[in-house]
């Protein structure tokens, strides 16, 4: 089980891999949204800011009405931003759910793929 410091410290390379890939800020230029991550084993909560394709900033706790909401384990989280794991094959096995439009969806199987395409 993954620590809500452990989760912060992926969430931060996370933020450094999305912003410093200049495809991915270009692809995702027109997309702002406020995101919340879930882990459901430890009841940790977290908040993302995305303007125009950058994230802007992430906390702890929930902040906002969210676009999105991805629930899973404190562990999947870790995994998913470090990139340890494809979050698409967990998506599809419900190990981790998303609750938002389907475009959105879409986007997030996208940013995946462009941040690790090999996971």
């Amino acid at each position: 089980m993954a620590t809500s410091q452990d989760i912060l410290e992926a969430l931060a390379d996370y933020q450094n891999q999305c912003n410093e890939n200049k495809r991915l800020r270009k692809m995702q230029r027109d997309w702002s949204k406020l995101l919340h991550f879930v882990a459901e084993d430890t009841g940790d909560r977290f908040t993302m800011n995305v303007v125009k394709g950058e994230i802007i900033s992430f906390e702890s706790g929930t902040n906002g009405t969210p676009d999105i909401i991805v629930t899973t384990t404190s562990d999947n989280f870790c995994d998913m931003f470090w990139g340890d794991l494809n979050p698409s094959q967990k998506y599809l096995q419900g190990e981790i759910r998303v609750k938002a439009s389907q475009e959105d969806v879409v986007r997030l199987d996208a940013i995946t793929m462009i941040i690790w395409p090999d996971a």
